[in-house]
């Protein structure tokens, strides 16, 4: 029974433009954001805005977290050694974990400095400073809807969350835009707006460091795939002649690569060289279907499948 792609599935795509395609929109955001931080900096310390330091310090974090990505993909996509018989696609997870801490971190200092700044009566930040916290909603608002729609075509999860931190980001910079408008409209007694906007900034940086480190240590741990790609993995085996069922199917998660465990069910009466065969077309059919799939190991189980229970009696297994 011949298997359709799907076209939800990147089966057009090797994994090699995978990976290309996903380090095109990082070199983006890196360029962007390093041009934001700079704008950003420089506006807040000639302005004498706080929030816009604060928001700079995000995008310089952000340049950060891309150059580290960066260089853990370059190192993801070398082959398999001696020494790591499964590849480097870990390194990817590696990086993110540590780079996390690093924005957290980063956040909370310049969250202390916020609020010391508190009761500090100083200068009301220029007009032009609005304009830069705008302009900075825009295009990080850009930046969301392009590496939402790369992530969804490459099936990058990095991406995505990329993606949703750019969303953030758009978020941070409005709250800086109002905290800004509120001391141009209210004057000196709404000087404490500042302040208050990069304490929202500092909070949202810290929620989105929790998220990734929790997500990259997720990856590390070897937690079982999104359950809507496990199933489409598991319809393809099934859809394979001569596979009666899937017993155990485990997928995990290594950069922006999968490793799949599936055990398959085939007639008990079958030799070991069909059987073998039958494993091989279905370890091909995924590894053509889904470009991401680093490995698949295919283990083979009788149809009917029986397990001993603590008695010794064999029963059929209730799947």
């Amino acid at each position: 029974m011949p298997v359709e792609s799907d076209d939800n599935l990147p089966a057009r795509n090797s994994i090699s433009h995978i990976y290309d395609e996903v380090t095109r929109a990082a070199v983006l955001g890196l360029v962007v954001n390093l041009l934001l931080g700079i704008t950003k900096l420089v506006g807040g310390i000639i302005g004498h805005s706080f929030a816009l330091i604060a928001d700079a310090v995000n995008s310089i974090g952000d340049v950060v977290t891309t150059v580290v990505v960066l260089f853990a993909l370059r190192v993801a996509q070398r082959p398999a050694d001696a020494e790591h018989p499964y590849g480097h696609t870990r390194a990817e997870g590696i990086a993110a974990s540590n780079v996390a801490l690093l924005i957290m971190i980063s956040a909370l200092l310049v969250g202390w400095e916020a609020i010391q700044r508190l009761t500090i009566q100083h200068e009301i930040p220029p007009l032009w400073t609005l304009w830069i916290a705008g302009v900075n909603v825009l295009i990080k608002e850009g930046l969301y809807q392009y590496n939402l729609r790369v992530g969804k075509r490459t099936g990058s999860s990095a991406i995505i969350a990329n993606a949703w931190d750019h969303r953030s980001d758009a978020f941070c910079s409005l709250a800086v835009l109002m905290g800004l408008a509120a001391i141009r409209l209210g004057g000196t007694r709404f000087i404490w707006a500042d302040e208050v906007a990069s304490l929202v900034v500092v909070a949202a940086v810290v929620w989105s460091g929790i998220q990734l480190f929790r997500s990259s240590a997720s990856e590390l741990m070897d937690v079982q795939a999104d359950s809507q790609f496990v199933d489409r993995i598991r319809e393809v085996a099934l859809a394979v002649k001569g596979v009666e069922d899937v017993e155990t199917l485990w997928v995990r998660k290594s950069g922006l690569e999968y490793f799949a465990d599936i055990h398959i069910e085939v007639d008990q009466n079958l030799s070991v060289a069909a059987g073998h065969r039958i494993g091989h077309q279905v370890k091909d059919q995924l590894m053509s279907l889904f470009p991401n799939l680093r490995d698949v190991l295919v283990h083979l189980e009788p149809f009917p499948h029986t397990h001993e229970d603590n008695d010794g009696a064999g029963k059929f297994a209730q799947d």
